[in-house]
């Protein structure tokens, strides 16, 4: 079990409101009601921590762990970065997963109903633990754009969603992060629910030649801040 923490209450200045009629239009279950803030319990405060033991050699790099007879198609990218504290300081031991479409725009689920071709080489999921440093990386594919069942021919920007395990349960963080010069982004009501613009540009990973493998793959770095005043946005 970790040790307990004291986390300061959420700026809500930055993340997305619980609901928003334009963002929430094709999704019929979210609240009508404004939230009910609650004290925080010993449980959610100290941990644990779950899910390390499970990882396995490979599960950070999406471009291998799901091939059947071939390699996955599109363009290959290594996306990584570090995980933060309210107050910059690096959390090691994190455990972050990943899903995203496939380079054609499609989840390998059966609740995607887009008109795209499946990648059998490609399931789209991938998960790894920070170092010393707080650092991560993944090896992925550049996911596709995707349409909305509503609205005049909207899209989702592309994007990758994460999952973070910090060291308590307060410190969870579901989020996005998009590619920048992303013209759809102006479009995108979920990206533009976040109030703050400052909050906003922190969801966009910075395009990094260096941070790449020469010859094999592009690099992208996403830095996630785990609440405090530089939080990255939670996902709506």
């Amino acid at each position: 079990m970790t040790l307990e923490h004291n986390y300061k209450p959420r700026d809500w200045k930055v993340h997305p409101p619980v609901t928003d009629a334009e963002r929430d239009a094709g999704n019929p279950r979210k609240p009508r009601q404004p939230m009910v803030p609650l004290s925080h319990t010993l449980s959610e405060i100290t941990g644990p921590v779950y899910g390390h033991g499970a990882l396995a050699s490979g599960d950070d790099d999406l471009t291998r762990n799901a091939v059947r007879n071939g390699e996955p198609l599109g363009e290959r990218i290594i996306v990584s970065g570090r995980v933060l504290d309210e107050d910059g300081r690096p959390l090691p031991d994190a455990l972050i997963e990943i899903w995203q479409a496939n380079a054609a725009g499609r989840y390998a689920h059966d609740g995607d109903g887009h008109d795209a071709p499946i990648d059998p080489n490609f399931m789209g999921t991938g998960r790894c633990v920070t170092d010393k440093d707080g650092r991560y990386r993944f090896t992925t594919i550049r996911p596709g754009s995707y349409p909305l069942p509503f609205g005049d021919n909207l899209w989702r920007p592309a994007h990758i969603h994460y999952s973070l395990f910090g060291p308590s349960f307060v410190s969870r963080l579901i989020t996005q992060s998009y590619f920048p010069g992303d013209p759809l982004l102006e479009f995108d009501a979920m990206y533009n629910s976040i109030p703050d613009q400052g909050a906003r540009d922190r969801l966009i990973a910075t395009f990094d030649r260096h941070a790449g493998t020469p010859g094999f793959a592009l690099g992208y770095v996403f830095d996630i801040v785990l609440r405090g005043r530089n939080a990255t946005p939670l996902e709506s």
